[in-house]
């Protein structure tokens, strides 16, 4: 008793000194390092230990083994400059430990702290000045006790240095079953007995890291290429287990044990261990590879949804469970994101009765057993026969497991498996579940950000297009647009529909180079640029022309594209415009279909000298054009002749008298790679069509008495009363002079009949709108013309017109 007594009162310092004793006097090994690194975890607490040594560049102490946290974590380096001041570079010159606390660390420049972690960092040296240095981290408030100095002490002692560690050492031929891959240029040197475990001779053998990685199974890749690609991981050890391909029968397991090293100037960094057979180890899929795969599995996963689909995929078939439910914790509330199997008569019943059945969502506190796992944040496993509250006890009556999904220091949500029958619970599979939601927590959190972000590209992306399409005369519009699901940058993709006068429509669909802000900058600038040259009265044209010298002159590196029709809704024809756009496509009321090839021109902000060639179309009623963007039809796997004729075989099969069900049907399995916009109009043809005339006003001193009697004898054949002539030849006098006596150029009077209202127009050359004036004294020679067509008229106003302007207004006969 006495001397357990006298184990008990030993100091840590004692303890450490026994537990390095023992490592010595067993063989030596080659994690014998680390594993003396790992001393300081455990005696001194630290959060973070590491050894830098000179290498063969003796300017440059590396990294050459750690233990512990991440070092980027602390932003702490794989290499140091000896001449540096570094506190690493201060102990290896002068061979004298150093002892920092935050503020310490803060006034060195070199320390690289990360402005969220407080931590204190001691540096001692390995020996005599020019040795090295062991670096370790404490994230205990105050820094290292006496204590734990003293371990460290210990500790220094202890690390054997070895000559020449640093990563450009030659190491001579490679042992049977080691390697080294050089990260940057991705060759391997390996050992015949890994060649011989790939099936590979050495004569055969390219020394490229892709000949054997071709040799693994597809599924395991994503969490070997984790490591083979590791150049964003600290330095350190990794441990690996994946399959490769046989030429017949199952696949074989290999085990990769390995270690990054650093680089020096001019070095890469390189990858070296060992890959040994592990099949005799397993018969089957193990609880390390099923981690593997939900690893990788999770870094895929984009949207709180793929995390779900990734954990039931990982967890429920090989746990042979009965349901899984993930969950996210808002404030008290469990909102369920995944329920598998998802039909509502799986679930306790209390979950169809309280919650929705689709989402259902709880106060934690109504689940105490639930509320206690996630304050505890450990998992907890009830076998079958626990007492549990319905809401859980349902869920699992022959076992119920509730893992607290972790992430960023809190809790994210928890994952629910329960069993029907008895399930044993092996320690095996309690470790699979803990290791599960840690990666699950994390991939949660990233999930939820990605969707909340998502949605505000999104945002952005709708507002920056029509809020709303505008009615049109004898036709119907529908748009749709969706937003890439590939990443979280802004596509620039657009649509408009644009009013225009005598009762044209200009439909136009772009698409702006790129995904980014840039793109849905230039594309807002593009949009607004054609609505504002077609409101002008531009033929198409001119306005796609105006829009790529504007697009030229702001400098940018990005292109558009864009497809602009100008629809004669009197008439069913139309002209439309293709700058290097997918052609329209129409839909003829037998149910035919028709690509419209016609010349184009090249994409808006290729070429000054551009020409943009207007082609043809013709509508019947029940016509329909389709105007969309290249990610509807084109993908990895189909060109876009392939696109199109499937896109147009399906707007051949579908209804045009549900127009809106047309578009949701066109992107039904649209591929997400891409953002989509989808522009769709059916031509009905106007109930009542416009009486509408044209005079060209001659320049001549009885101009206005011209200009009356074309209007009297157009009046006079439409039938409109003589009380609404007189009205109308009196403006049309006071908008003909002021043309005449305030413009030059040509001068046209329109008149237009529709539904009984009477509109009067005068365009000229001038874009100078007419002023209305505040006030009129009786020795003013003018300015009454405008305050006498106001005064008669319905209603008056003024529209650029190509370069000019026209001022109409609009006559209604008195009932």
């Amino acid at each position: 008793m006495a001397s357990e007594g006298a184990a008990v009162r030993r100091t840590r310092a004692e303890r450490a000194e026994i537990a390095l004793e023992t490592l010595f006097a067993a063989p030596a090994s080659p994690d014998r390092l680390r594993r003396v690194l790992e001393q300081a975890l455990v005696f001194a607490g630290a959060a973070f230990v590491g050894v830098y040594v000179p290498g063969d560049d003796p300017s440059v102490l590396y990294l050459t083994e750690s233990a512990g946290l991440p070092r980027t974590l602390y932003g702490l380096r794989d290499g140091y400059p000896a001449a540096g001041g570094s506190p690493v570079a201060e102990v290896h010159r002068t061979g004298r430990p150093g002892w920092l606390g935050p503020d310490e660390l803060a006034d060195c420049p070199e320390a690289r702290r990360t402005p969220s972690a407080e931590f204190s960092v001691g540096a001692l040296p390995l020996g005599a000045a020019g040795s090295g240095c062991l670096l370790a981290v404490s994230e205990h408030p105050g820094g290292f006790g006496t204590d734990d100095r003293a371990c460290l002490e210990l500790i220094a002692r202890a690390v054997a240095v070895p000559l020449r560690t640093g990563p450009a050492a030659d190491t001579g031929e490679l042992p049977g079953d080691a390697f080294s891959l050089a990260m940057d240029t991705g060759r391997v040197e390996v050992g015949d007995e890994i060649l011989s475990l790939f099936g590979i001779g050495r004569d055969a053998f390219d020394g490229k890291v892709e000949t054997l990685l071709a040799l693994t199974v597809p599924e395991d890749l994503p969490a070997l290429m984790s490591v083979v690609e590791a150049d964003h991981m600290s330095v350190g050890d990794r441990e690996l287990e994946f399959r490769i391909l046989q030429p017949s029968g199952p696949p074989r397991w290999l085990r990769l044990s390995g270690r990054l090293l650093p680089g020096g100037e001019g070095r890469p960094s390189r990858l070296v261990g060992t890959v040994a057979d592990a099949s005799t180890l397993r018969s089957d899929v193990t609880d390390v590879a099923r981690v593997q795969r939900l690893a990788a599995a999770l870094a895929m996963a984009g949207t709180v949804k793929d995390v779900g689909q990734a954990v039931v995929a990982a967890l429920r078939k090989p746990l042979k469970a009965d349901r899984i439910a993930l969950a996210e914790l808002e404030n008290d509330r469990l909102v369920v994101t995944v329920l598998d199997p998802p039909e509502p008569e799986a679930w306790p019943e209390l979950w169809r009765s309280e919650w929705r059945s689709e989402w259902p969502d709880a106060p934690v506190r109504a689940m105490p057993t639930l509320a206690a796992a996630l304050r505890k944040g450990r998992a907890r496993i009830w076998p079958a026969g626990s007492p549990l509250e319905p809401a859980l006890a349902d869920v699992g009556p022959g076992g119920l497991a509730v893992l607290p999904l972790p992430a960023a220091g809190r809790m994210a949500g928890a994952c629910l498996i329960g069993w029907d029958r008895p399930h044993e619970f092996g320690p095996d599979e309690r470790a699979l579940l803990t290791a599960s939601a840690g990666l699950t927590g994390q991939a949660l959190l990233r999930a939820h950000a990605f969707d909340a972000e998502h949605e505000l590209v999104g945002m952005l992306q709708r507002t920056l297009l029509p809020r709303r399409l505008p009615r049109l005369p004898g036709a119907v519009a529908v748009a749709r647009y969706l937003p890439t699901t590939a990443g979280l940058e802004v596509g620039g993709d657009w649509y408009d529909v644009i009013p225009l006068a005598d009762n044209h429509v200009a439909l136009v669909i772009g698409d702006v180079q790129g995904h980014n802000a840039g793109a849905a900058t230039l594309m807002g600038q593009m949009r607004t640029a054609l609505r504002a040259y077609a409101v002008e009265g531009h033929a198409p044209d001119v306005v796609v022309a105006h829009a790529n010298r504007l697009l030229l002159d702001m400098e940018t590196d990005l292109f558009a594209t864009c497809c602009y029709v100008d629809v004669d809704m009197e008439q069913g024809t139309a002209w439309y415009v293709r700058a290097g756009h997918l052609p329209p496509v129409l839909r003829h009321p037998d149910g035919s279909t028709e690509i419209v090839e016609a010349e184009g021109g090249p994409p808006l902000g290729v070429s000054i000298q551009a020409d943009f060639p207007m082609a043809p179309l013709r509508f019947q009623p029940g016509t329909v054009l389709a105007l969309t963007t290249d990610g509807l039809v084109e993908s990895a796997e189909s060109d876009i002749d392939e696109g199109l004729d499937r896109f147009t075989g399906e707007l051949a099969a579908a209804d045009p008298g549900h127009l809106g069900l047309v578009a949701d049907a066109l992107l039904t399995g649209a591929h997400r790679g891409d953002d989509v916009a989808l522009l769709l109009m059916r031509y009905d043809g106007m109930a009542v069509r416009p009486l509408r005339e044209t005079w060209t006003v001659w320049r001549v001193p009885e101009a206005v008495r011209h200009a009356r009697r074309f209007t009297r004898r157009t009046l006079r054949t439409w039938g409109v009363s003589p009380d609404t002539m007189d009205t109308a030849l009196l403006v049309v006098s006071e908008l003909v002079t002021n043309a005449l006596v305030h413009t030059d150029g040509q001068v046209r009077l329109d008149l237009s009949l529709v539904n009984h209202r009477l509109r009067l127009a005068v365009a000229d050359a001038s874009p100078r709108s007419p002023v209305k004036p505040t006030n009129i004294g009786w020795e003013a020679t003018g300015g009454r013309g405008i305050l006498l067509v106001e005064a008669v008229s319905e209603a008056w106003g003024t529209v650029p017109v190509s370069g000019g302007k026209q001022v109409w207004a609009d006559v209604v006969p008195d009932a």
